[in-house]
């Protein structure tokens, strides 16, 4: 596997561990799960954290940033993920497909495309290590 593949989906991951559980319209959640963190030997200030990102049948994350400095690489474990970034087009990324948000973008839709089947996400970010907090809500 590339360094880059396993980057971005470490950082991927870490984003969506810090988001922490949030309720979907139908009442269903997400779960997410923090599978990775460290800070990146060789570039001096910067960390990885890898989150995956459970979506039961119909559930949604509420619209939010990441932190400032953060890269991320989203990639679809299992399942069908609706996602839009910034003013991307919205997408329905499928097993095996991924995307990235820069930094400071503003994902204004991140969940399940299905009411009946789950869905898995792996979220990888890079960012400054003394960025705590991974995910904001936009209000």
């Amino acid at each position: 596997m590339k360094i880059r593949t396993i980057i971005a989906a470490t950082c991927a991951a870490l984003a969506i561990s810090m988001a922490g559980p949030v309720s979907a319209r139908d009442g269903e959640t997400e779960t997410v799960t923090k599978n990775f963190e460290a800070a990146v030997p060789n570039i001096s200030g910067k960390s990885l954290i890898a989150v995956e990102v459970d979506y039961a049948p119909g559930a949604a994350s509420r619209s939010h940033t990441h932190a400032k400095s953060a890269f991320i690489y989203a990639y679809v474990i299992s399942g069908a993920i609706e996602s839009k970034v910034n003013d991307g087009e919205t997408r329905i990324y499928r097993a095996g497909e991924s995307w990235s948000e820069p930094p400071g973008a503003i994902h204004s839709i991140s969940r399940n495309a299905s009411k009946t089947e789950p869905a898995k996400l792996l979220a990888v970010f890079v960012l400054d290590t003394n960025d705590k907090a991974l995910t904001t809500p936009v209000k």
